[in-house]
């Protein structure tokens, strides 16, 4: 026997489909072959399974299980809970690997997967080998066991290891992602006052689409805050990896400016320290990290991609804009939204200011957010290459690190392939308004000369 995958299936830094076009019941089952195999050979035996609440994961999870014992390898099945949960399983268990079923931010009708192996991300290279293992059939044979074992507790006690914050006023939106319980039992152990949004997991996602990057979909939480006159508002992906932040007034908090928040709080205690940030990261946050005494790096964009460089050159904090945040200086270094909530808390309190005032305190700029324009999948990477080939032959001043980053006198654009949908993203900053409109021009004009017009 062997498999193929749908070549779209198979991402830079996970697997991501349409349930019941590009991702089937099948591919489930032949993943769990593959990767399976992978970590037999590598001399492991036992790999962690985890689902979020999408309605087609549970169907995915069953497949998934029965494909890594049938190559002999025991499965730990930890059950429904965020991704950071499979990360904790994986790095603390008797585990050789790790595989998460989710769709993260993606469309309800979408799912996916999201692995690790030997506590570092596998992805990229890894990914198109195991879909060529699978193509060709060459999978390891056995009978493995499963065992089930109930991770949430000692998830959420890690997160409060350590915890020397104060009473907050936080609202919570869950989303109806796979955060829910988390965020239930967590709350009931942090100090201060704590109010709870769409905690139900429910694949439906009844109340609006649990991707915190959108505005759109924190209104619920706005009006929390500002009801309530909290102090700050948190909400979570559908998989609890990434955090959206809500301010006392009722702005939403970039996920880049976060991280230079947390720069100041990490880099006062290990001055000097390399601090990883994605190439959408605004310039003021590289420049504040520079100001404080760190070190910064601009990376490629990609959960998988910030962790592995991580790894490579042992920094103690990462992040990207769309609210994936890293602490490795007393936590394990991978993306977890809810203890990037804990350690907001902690920030708060060490800092003895409000989050609105730590926001306010930081350098401004005119900005775009992220913009994600559809293209067809098979085009999305030549276009890029076709706008870097003109702006070399320009001799414009580019950043290579991914997709390409156009430096110019008075700011900075962007434009990159999205790796999880048939889209290009695009971003640019300046000194003032006017300055960011030429930038946005400058890009548009690429953009048409490529055949795409931007609505």
């Amino acid at each position: 026997m062997s498999h193929r995958f749908d070549p779209t299936l198979l991402r830079d830094y996970d697997l991501r489909g349409t349930v019941g076009r590009t991702l089937h019941e099948a591919d489930a089952w032949a993943l769990g072959r593959g990767f399976g195999t992978i970590v037999a050979r590598g001399g492991g035996r036992r790999v962690a399974v985890a689902y979020d609440g999408r309605l087609s994961s549970p169907m995915l999870e069953a497949a998934l299980v029965d494909g890594l014992v049938a190559t002999g390898v025991d499965v730990v099945r930890i059950g429904l809970g965020p991704t950071p949960m499979l990360y904790h399983a994986e790095m603390t268990g008797d585990v050789d690997g790790g595989i998460q079923i989710t769709g993260s931010h993606n469309p309800a009708d979408q799912n996916g997967f999201k692995l690790v192996k030997g506590h570092a991300p596998f992805f990229g290279a890894e990914i198109q080998a195991m879909g060529a293992l699978c193509a060709a059939g060459d999978w390891d044979d056995g009978r493995g066991r499963v065992e089930n074992c109930a991770m949430l507790d000692d998830y959420v006690t890690r997160m409060m290891q350590g915890f020397d914050g104060s009473a907050c006023r936080v609202g919570w939106d869950a989303g109806n992602g796979a955060a829910g319980p988390a965020v239930e039992r967590l709350t009931q152990l942090l100090p201060g006052e704590h109010h709870l949004l769409f905690t139900d997991i429910d694949g439906h996602f009844p109340h609006h689409h649990p991707d915190p990057s959108q505005d759109a979909n924190l209104a619920d939480l706005r009006a929390l805050v500002l009801d309530k006159q909290l102090d700050f508002g948190v909400a979570f992906d559908g998989d609890g990896d990434r955090i959206g932040v809500i301010d006392g007034q009722g702005r939403a908090i970039p996920g880049d400016l976060l991280l230079g928040l947390f720069a100041q709080q990490v880099v006062k205690v290990r001055p000097g320290a390399p601090i990883v940030a994605d190439v959408k990261t605004s310039q003021t946050v590289f420049d504040r990290i520079a100001a404080l005494g760190g070190q910064p790096v601009m990376w490629k964009s990609g959960h998988s991609h910030i962790k592995s460089k991580m790894k490579q050159i042992a920094n103690p904090l990462g992040g990207e804009t769309t609210g994936h945040l890293f602490f490795a200086d007393d936590y394990p270094g991978y993306d977890d939204g809810l203890y990037a909530a804990v350690r907001l808390i902690r920030a708060v309190g060490e800092w003895r200011q409000s989050v609105t005032a730590l926001v306010d305190g930081l350098p401004a700029s005119a900005i775009t957010p992220e913009i994600r324009i559809s293209v067809p999948e098979a085009r999305k990477f030549a276009i890029v290459d076709e706008v870097r080939g003109r702006l070399e032959a320009m001799g414009a001043d580019l950043n290579r690190v991914d997709g390409v980053r156009v430096h110019a006198p008075r700011g900075w654009w962007l434009l990159r392939a999205s790796h999880t949908e048939a889209a290009l993203v695009m971003r640019a900053e300046a000194d003032t308004e006017s300055a960011l409109a030429e930038l946005i021009e400058m890009l548009d004009s690429q953009l048409r000369a490529s055949g795409i017009q931007r609505g």
